[in-house]
């Protein structure tokens, strides 16, 4: 049986460039050994064996151009089953909808993780890294859940990076989904604003909660049936699961969500040929950073949603 190699990584100290300037340290640190597990990285920073100007350092320290960071010596399994397969590296070369010199936007298939961890050895970003120089220095912008398809917005480099995120801070880019929910939607539009928490006893729950952050959804319902709900779906905040938690708090649930859904009717709906959460972010617009000109992004429905509203006799919005 073929044995691991190991790759050891010497202790150096690396001095930040700006083109790193404002990254998050836990950040660079996951770019920088590539294949590390995050929890070894958060161990690092916890113990202080990574070191910004010879002080301890927490995850969310943002890195400052002249930065001295001290990296320790490390070893890294080099498995090659690790790697992104060629098949996931040409899917997401077909999936990009958008390209210029700073932006990729993707339309991102279901099934498909943004980032490796948990469990996950790779996602949408490593796969692109992968592919070529040109993509190596990309970054995530946002994220998009696995079980959710649609517009992904990449940056291929820090500048473009810090600028997208400033305009995401200031609630410059609007974002629209398209999700079919469970049940018959009587109002033409519908705005829930409760607030949102994770839950203490699992954080990977988020629950509706007074006092926690403050969120907003406004949902249009354009074809509602007697079992189902197509409707369109404005993002005021950007919360983890906020579109999720907010239409299972009013009694409708996005059909096909595991997580937060209702099982015996996504078993029903399963039946009719739904195997994915039907959620997708149909649309994107910003002032692009790059243009300075309002950019418009649009991702179809991928095929098997497609049919399955065909299916359904459902109208497509």
């Amino acid at each position: 049986m073929k044995q691991n190699q190991i790759k050891k990584i010497n202790s150096k100290q690396i001095v930040i460039s700006n083109d790193y300037e404002g990254q998050r340290i836990d950040n660079f640190l996951m770019r920088y050994f590539g294949k590390m597990p995050k929890s070894r990285v958060y161990q690092m920073l916890r113990k202080g064996e990574v070191r910004a100007n010879k002080g301890r350092i927490k995850q969310t320290y943002k890195l400052k151009t002249g930065d001295v960071i001290r990296i320790p010596p490390v070893y890294l399994d080099e498995e090659e089953s690790r790697k992104p397969p060629r098949f996931l590296q040409q899917k997401m070369l077909e999936s990009i909808i958008f390209e210029d010199e700073g932006i990729l936007i993707i339309n991102k298939p279901a099934g498909i993780v943004v980032h490796s961890g948990s469990g996950q050895d790779y996602g949408v970003i490593e796969a692109f890294r992968e592919i070529n120089e040109a993509y190596k220095k990309l970054e995530l912008v946002h994220r998009l859940d696995k079980d959710t398809s649609g517009c992904l917005i990449l940056a291929k480099n820090i500048k473009i990076l810090r600028e997208l995120h400033n305009i995401i801070n200031k609630n410059e880019i609007k974002k629209s989904y398209t999700a079919l929910l469970a049940g018959r939607l009587e109002k033409k539009k519908i705005i829930v604003n409760s607030s949102l928490s994770k839950n203490p006893e699992n954080e990977k729950i988020i629950t509706v909660k007074e006092g926690g952050k403050a969120a907003e959804t406004i949902i249009y319902c354009e074809n509602p049936s007697d079992k189902a709900s197509l409707v369109n779906i404005e993002l005021i905040t950007g919360r983890t699961h906020q579109i999720r938690v907010h239409s299972a708090s009013i009694g409708h649930p996005v059909l096909g969500d595991s997580k937060y859904g209702d099982r015996k009717v996504n078993r029903e709906f399963k039946k009719q040929g739904l195997k994915r959460m039907f959620l997708h972010a149909r649309k994107l617009s910003f002032i692009s950073p790059v243009t300075q000109e309002k950019l418009t992004i649009k991702a179809s429905l991928e095929p098997n949603l497609l049919n399955f509203l065909e299916k359904m006799n459902i109208k497509t919005i």
